[in-house]
């Protein structure tokens, strides 16, 4: 239900977004619920996670991020960033993809968790050292394209004897789904995992999940042509003190 960034009317959630994996975590939960929301677009090849405005939302400088203008409990707009905390947030906002009983939702945030810490993280160097690293290092792409292997056959286990990673289809897919997309560019034969290839294959087709991961991203072709400029700016960051108001 994603409307543009042109629209008159503010849509109840305003989601800073670029299409990456962490933004499609996003954009699915978005889709799974119904909840209207406006995309801003974040472009993170060309610096623009550094604008103070976006800081206000993003301290880490990094989408997405969300501004809830309709938030839990009423009040004044509420504004969140790191995608699992949404995740979690917009769960408890619907009452949906989330248990209610203490054991089931922590069996959920375990793995919303570990998405978090471990999936997201080593995947993410994986895909650096293989593809964007000027210098190819080879202990570096083995290390992390080992560990990503690792953490595709810790789902692919969990995945042998359920359908889903935490009971019933929750955010905990949502997270960790996006990260599988990219296996090829990972270094990964996805047929090698049976378990985890059903599971993926089972989230593709539902419709909000093709919704979610199609969601602008035609922003993709802003920065074609300019990865150079990109690589700059996205690689090799250091702290950016604040200048005083």
């Amino acid at each position: 239900m994603a409307v543009t960034a042109a629209t008159q009317s503010p849509a109840m959630i305003d989601l800073y977004y670029w299409p990456t994996p962490n933004g499609w975590k996003i954009t699915i939960m978005l889709e799974e619920c119904g909840l209207p929301y406006k995309i801003v677009p974040v472009n993170i090849g060309m610096g623009e996670q550094f604008d103070p405005a976006f800081l206000e939302i993003s301290p880490n400088n990094r989408m997405p991020a969300i501004v809830d203008h309709e938030p839990i409990g009423g009040g004044d707009p509420v504004s969140m960033f790191e995608s699992g905390a949404i995740l979690m947030y917009l769960a408890e906002k619907t009452g949906r993809f989330m248990p209610k009983d203490v054991a089931g939702r922590y069996e959920v945030v375990q793995w919303v968790m570990w998405q978090m810490g471990n999936l997201g993280p080593m995947a993410g160097q994986t895909h650096h050292f293989r593809n964007y690293c000027p210098d190819k290092i080879d202990y570096a792409i083995d290390r992390y394209t080992n560990e990503v292997n690792r953490l595709y056959g810790v789902m692919d286990t969990r995945l042998s004897d359920r359908e889903y990673l935490a009971g019933d289809y929750s955010i905990a897919d949502m997270a960790s789904w996006p990260w599988v997309v990219p296996w090829k560019r990972q270094g990964q034969d996805l047929d090698s995992f049976p378990n985890l290839r059903r599971w993926f294959d089972t989230l593709r087709a539902r419709p909000a999940v093709s919704r979610g991961f199609e969601a602008a991203k035609e922003l993709r072709e802003a920065n074609v042509g300019k990865e150079e400029e990109a690589r700059k700016i996205l690689f090799g960051q250091r702290a950016r003190p604040r200048k005083p108001a």
